[in-house]
């Protein structure tokens, strides 16, 4: 049901089954903000608009946003979404290519985890040398202050 506090245009819009954009961010869990920045950068389409000027969006727009934040949440970087949504686009690709891409990013997600945890290591190591008291003498700081490489 359309309001009546919208313009006539956009209600019909919506009783099409189109959707504004607070809707489509409602539904695909993408702000608006980042879907007008998806936009702008070319990862969807610009949308539809009314003679108002108001971005509409089908259900094919929402589905390409629920992929684009599913990639996000797994840490993609937007030139590998980029990559992905041109695969994801094309039906004749070979799933070869987007295993490797999904391999390719596992690893280096492996590699980022293991540098977090020796810094985890680290700060705890240097924790457990500092007194944590009154005293100015502070390993941890002394750490910092050398710097990497002059140990």
């Amino acid at each position: 049901m359309a309001s009546r506090s919208i313009r006539p245009e956009l209600a019909d819009a919506l009783e099409q089954g189109l959707h504004n954009i607070g809707q489509a961010a409602e539904l695909s869990g993408v702000s608006a903000k980042m879907i007008r920045h998806y936009e702008s950068i070319g990862l969807i389409a610009p949308p539809a608009r009314t003679f108002a000027n108001y971005r509409l969006y089908g259900d094919a727009d929402l589905h390409r946003l629920r992929f684009i934040r599913r990639a996000r949440t797994l840490g993609f970087s937007m030139e590998r979404i980029r990559t992905l949504l041109a695969l994801w686009d094309d039906p004749h690709r070979a799933s070869a290519e987007v295993k490797q891409l999904a391999r390719t990013h596992a690893a280096e997600l492996g590699e980022k985890i293991r540098e977090l945890q020796a810094m985890q290591r680290t700060l705890e190591t240097l924790a457990r040398k500092c007194h944590g008291d009154g005293r100015p003498t502070c390993p941890i700081l002394d750490d910092l202050a050398a710097g990497p490489g002059s140990r």
